[in-house]
């Protein structure tokens, strides 16, 4: 495939001239000739098989040691190639009638046809994008692919350890050619985001062995730890550990060094403003991240405008549970009460992240025993609980989900930050360990990563607003089995839900209504019980990830709109568990693909049986 491609400048060949040009491990078959539906299948996975060739981070990441010792490219020059294949790709589409094909070839067609239309659209705005933030960036992907993906279970994984911490330079460097692109187009970040970066960076080359005294770093404790557990002899380990510390002093230092210059350069010349309205094709490249996320056409005010309405909305059933617990005052004075009052929050000490950790634990087995009541498909992979790093907890976000690989080989992980105790109150636990633990997160990408009978790419695609919302939908199911007994963590759900209603305002607000960083931060303090802080990152989290703060919302008032939409038609036929099934079955998908497929099992189930009356 790569050698089709070439280095030509040109664009894709017509479909006239195409001939039998497939990607690799894809069959070849001349213009107009039947292709089976096994072809097809072939096509799709040689397609993914080269992907993960380039793309040897993600490779790791799904559990395929393929180049094992690199890391995914970010060079301009892979970037161009991406855009030619992917073109390349949308045209050898037409070669398969989609019509001939059963539904789980339809569906899979659909899926890859727009999927690769998607990524040559958002391509137009490459440059828009930030190749780093102070949430996330190879500065921070580094050490925590390295501590949480990469797995040593024999010397060559150790060896590929150590060659990616020989890459680390080469990554740095082609990202800091990347920032020179975005400086020179004046698509920069705001002021206040690159001291967190640079901060980021100084944590990771800090301790042993970059200093001369002090604790062992995260990534040099990690990787003594991992060959200190391999049954190897000594000169063996010695040799890798000496190795690893080499790399590290000689490779991965320098890169920090050099990438710490290069946005300290940036950094004095960053602007305040926070949207991306502020870049030329700033609107244009907004509507393309809302399009992107939500899987929707929905504009800029129209978000707004639902999210104005749901606020209200929650507004009302939280009015109606402060009242249930005796409480006299305005809901504002109510949403002090909540982030203030000490019985709402675990102590800020070890032994008080302990028990915050303890109680995620106990929250998400109690939900595993009641999943068969809900769900058919269940996840096999196992699933743990984790603090965030203490490399990286002070930019991360408040909570987050990894997802295990087909394999099961590594489990599912559900990450608190615990950072900032008073960030985490007791009362948002529950609903927070549903979303990224079970029924959320862990259900919907588990299962999607265990399914055989789809083709790779399906089982990892990428889609917000199904994923996001499913989350957001997991917080709300729990309440209709009789789970949030308690009327403050009822009320921690609704603040959860909230949350979630803001973002459609303060996002749109930052990017289309050019709302600053201060006024997005009063709108939440204002509107919800969150803390200064959480609310302070939270902002600062949407100005780095424009849009995608969006689909959370939007894509659960999809699902829970697909649910009533099959109750009211199936009356007594509707099963709860069918429904959750045909959600998660195929893996993810667009908001628009999900209301097609449930439409379908509504016909099926309203179409009788050959041979019934």
């Amino acid at each position: 495939m790569l050698a089709l491609l070439g280095c030509s400048g040109e664009g894709p060949q017509s479909k006239a001239d195409s001939g039998s040009d497939f990607a690799s491990g894809a069959p070849q078959a001349s213009i107009g000739a039947a292709i089976t539906a096994a072809e097809f299948r072939d096509f799709l996975d040689g397609n993914y098989a080269a992907d993960m060739a380039r793309a040897p981070y993600t490779a790791s990441y799904r559990g395929i040691k393929t180049n094992n010792d690199q890391w995914n490219s970010v060079a301009e020059s892979h970037q161009r190639e991406t855009r030619k294949i992917n073109l390349l790709r949308l045209q050898q589409m037409t070669r398969f009638n989609r019509e001939v094909l059963d539904e789980a070839g339809r569906l899979s067609w659909d899926l890859y046809n727009l999927d690769l239309q998607r990524q040559i659209a958002s391509d137009e705005f490459r440059h828009h994008k930030f190749v780093i933030h102070q949430l996330r960036g190879p500065h921070t992907a580094v050490a925590s692919s390295l501590i949480n993906i990469h797995q040593i279970s024999d010397v060559a994984d150790a060896t590929a350890y150590i060659g990616r911490l020989n890459n680390v330079g080469s990554l740095f460097d082609q990202v800091i050619k990347q920032l020179h692109i975005r400086k020179d187009k004046n698509f920069l970040l705001a002021d206040w985001q690159y001291p967190q970066m640079i901060k980021a960076c100084r944590n990771i080359i800090s301790g042993a062995p970059y200093d001369a005294e002090g604790a062992d770093s995260a990534l040099w404790g990690d990787f003594q730890s991992k060959v200190g557990a391999l049954e190897i002899d000594q000169e063996q380990r010695k040799s890798l550990l000496s190795d690893a510390r080499r790399a590290m002093i000689e490779v991965v230092k320098p890169a920090y060094l050099r990438l710490i210059e290069a946005l300290e350069q940036q950094a004095a010349i960053a602007p305040d403003a926070d949207g991306v309205w502020k870049f030329d094709d700033g609107e244009a490249f907004y509507a393309e991240r809302l399009r992107w996320f939500t899987t929707t056409d929905l504009s800029a005010d129209e978000i707004h405008t639902i999210g104005l309405a749901e606020v209200a909305r929650i507004h009302g059933q939280m009015n109606a549970i402060m009242g249930a617990v005796g409480y006299e005052g305005s809901l504002n004075e109510f949403f002090v009460f909540m982030r203030e009052d000490a019985q709402f929050y675990y102590p800020s000490t070890d032994a008080g992240r302990d028990a915050y950790l303890a109680e995620a634990r106990r929250l998400i087995d109690e939900m595993r025993t009641r999943l068969p009541e809900m769900f058919g498909l269940l996840p096999k992979s196992e699933l743990t609980v984790k603090r965030v790093e203490a490399f990286r907890e002070r930019s991360a976000g408040k909570a987050f989900y990894q997802g295990p690989p087909p394999d099961g080989s590594r489990p599912g992980i559900y990450y608190a930050n615990l950072y900032n105790m008073a960030d985490m109150p007791n009362y948002q636990m529950a609903a927070l360990a549903y979303h990224e633990g079970l029924p959320g997160h862990h259900m919907q990408r588990a299962i999607s990563a265990e399914l055989k009978s789809i083709p790779e790419f399906q089982r990892f695609a990428s889609f917000t607003a199904y994923s996001e919302g499913w989350g957001l939908y997991s917080e709300q199911l729990p309440k209709e089995m009789g789970f949030y007994q308690d009327p403050y963590s009822d009320f921690g759900r609704l603040a959860m839900e909230l949350w979630r209603a803001c973002r459609l305002v303060v996002d749109t607000g930052i990017h289309s209504k050019r709302w600053t960083r201060e006024q997005a931060i009063d709108y939440l303090l204002a509107n919800t019980p969150n803390s200064v802080g959480d609310s302070t990152k939270a902002i600062e989290r949407y100005i780095a990830m424009p849009g995608q703060a969006t689909a959370y919302l939007i894509g659960k008032l999809k699902i829970i709109e697909l649910r009533a939409k099959a109750r009211e038609a199936l009356d007594e036929q509707f099963d709860i568990r069918q429904f959750h099934d045909v959600v998660l079955k195929d893996g993810p998908v667009p908001l628009s693909i999900l209301e097609q497929k449930v439409n379908a099992m509504i016909a099926a189930a309203a179409t009788p049986e050959e041979g019934t009356n």
